[in-house]
């Protein structure tokens, strides 16, 4: 299995790992030259070579209108320090790493519309990759809603929206895409420490989006005190959207390593994001079977618990006919899911079946690793499950997608398959 692990613990930011990720493919100088080639309106990527504690990667500059993103930050967040009336999110200060400054200079704020006219309307991306990076602003944004108590519609992008955030955000999306990875493991975060000084004024490290993020991803996270910023909001959704994992190095084969570098030079680390792509068997993960067998549910009372325990955050849930005492037919509802989730879905078997007892058993399970892309058929979005790993690669196009493209275009539902196969293959 093709496993990409990022070591983060100095944290995480749009530039350092891009920067990391370009180390990893086979000719830097192509990839860079596709990075030019997207189209990010008035930007321009470059790399060099920089150390940090005698540790040698690539640092990446990006230049929006000439500019070096980050040379104008403490002069921007000087003329903006002011109270706007727009959401603001918190990707600097002049102690932190530096970068995903993504302020569009001349005070410009963009709503969520503009960043998608500007994604998709402009950008030399494939279809999957404009997906991604929405997918990527699109958590940003809900951080930022439910840090601020505004909807989503509401919030405008100050720093994280303008051009150079949409260069780091879609360059990682892009070197993702292409080194196509089976699965991508993510270490502990380190999010640094102290404040951060924004908009509104100073607030805690990590800033309430990166917070927001991180903790709707279930990604660990641990501070330095006196680092400032090391993780920012756009580096969180980063790995959010691509993190299939969160842990220690997984055992694999390294077959190359990235060094991303961040502007900082600490004195006693290494300001860097570590990449390593290699090959790794899925490691078996623990989860739990919960049971219980039951004579006197009509069937649409169990179809009803059914849909409770997925939203409540089983892995799976499913029924098997048994026979039971006084020789009645009955079901036993089987629960599959992780063990932090085993007491909620006790309680939601016991509030929505008859049951008087429930069984555990603790399981090792292996997987395939799973992602989903998408391809444009005749105007629609149609999703694709692709399972990798031992060998195996599966790739399986969403039905209910498949199934509205036939509807409303009167085709058959293998003709629209076939155009979805030809549309991935000329992506």
């Amino acid at each position: 299995m093709k496993t990409l692990y990022l070591d983060c613990s100095m944290g995480a930011a749009g530039d350092m790992l891009t920067a990391a990720l370009l180390e990893l493919t086979p000719d830097p100088e192509a990839a860079l030259a596709e990075l030019n080639g997207i189209g990010v309106p008035k930007v321009t990527y470059q790399k060099e070579r920089a150390v940090r504690c005698g540790l040698a990667g690539t640092h990446m500059i990006v230049r929006v209108d000439g500019e070096v993103e980050g040379e104008t930050c403490a002069r921007d967040l000087c003329a903006h320090s002011h109270e706007c009336d727009h959401v603001h999110s918190h990707e600097h200060d002049c102690d932190s790493h530096e970068h995903d400054h993504s302020h569009e200079h001349g005070h410009h704020h963009a709503a969520m519309q503009e960043i998608e006219g500007i994604v998709r309307g402009r950008l030399n991306l494939p279809a999957p990759v404009a997906d991604k990076v929405m997918e990527v602003y699109g958590c940003i944004a809900a951080a930022e809603s439910r840090a601020h108590g505004v909807p989503v519609s509401e919030v405008h992008f100050h720093e994280v929206g303008a051009l150079d955030a949409v260069a780091d955000v879609a360059a990682v999306c892009l070197l993702l895409y292409r080194l196509a990875p089976d699965r991508v493991v993510v270490s502990p975060v380190n999010v640094g420490g102290g404040q951060v000084r924004c908009a509104h004024g100073l607030l805690p490290v990590p800033a309430p989006a990166t917070a927001l993020i991180l903790q709707g991803a279930k990604i660990p996270s641990f501070g330095t005190q006196g680092a400032g910023e090391l993780c920012t909001p756009t580096g969180a959704a980063l790995l959010a959207a691509f993190g299939g994992a969160f842990g220690p190095q997984p055992a694999m084969c390294i077959e190359k390593i990235g060094y991303g570098m961040g502007t900082r030079d600490f004195a006693d680390r290494a300001n860097c994001v570590r990449a390593m792509l290699g090959e790794s068997e899925g490691a078996a993960q623990e989860i739990l079977e919960l049971s219980c067998n039951m004579d006197d549910m009509t069937g649409e009372a169990m179809g009803y618990a059914m849909e409770r325990l997925f939203a409540a955050g089983a892995l799976d849930v499913y029924t098997v006919p048994v026979g039971m005492k006084k020789s009645r037919p009955g079901t036993m509802l089987c629960v599959l899911c992780e063990p932090a989730d085993r007491e909620k879905l006790v309680r939601e078997l016991f509030a929505h079946t008859t049951t008087l007892g429930v069984r555990e058993n603790r399981l090792q399970r292996y997987r395939l690793a799973r992602r989903c892309d998408s391809v444009e058929v005749d105007g629609a979005r149609v999703r694709r499950k692709v399972s990798t790993g031992y060998g195996v690669r599966r790739a399986k196009y969403e039905y209910e997608d498949l199934a509205a493209v036939a509807a409303d275009k009167g085709l058959p539902l293998e003709s629209v398959r076939a155009l979805a196969e030809q549309a991935q293959g000329d992506a």
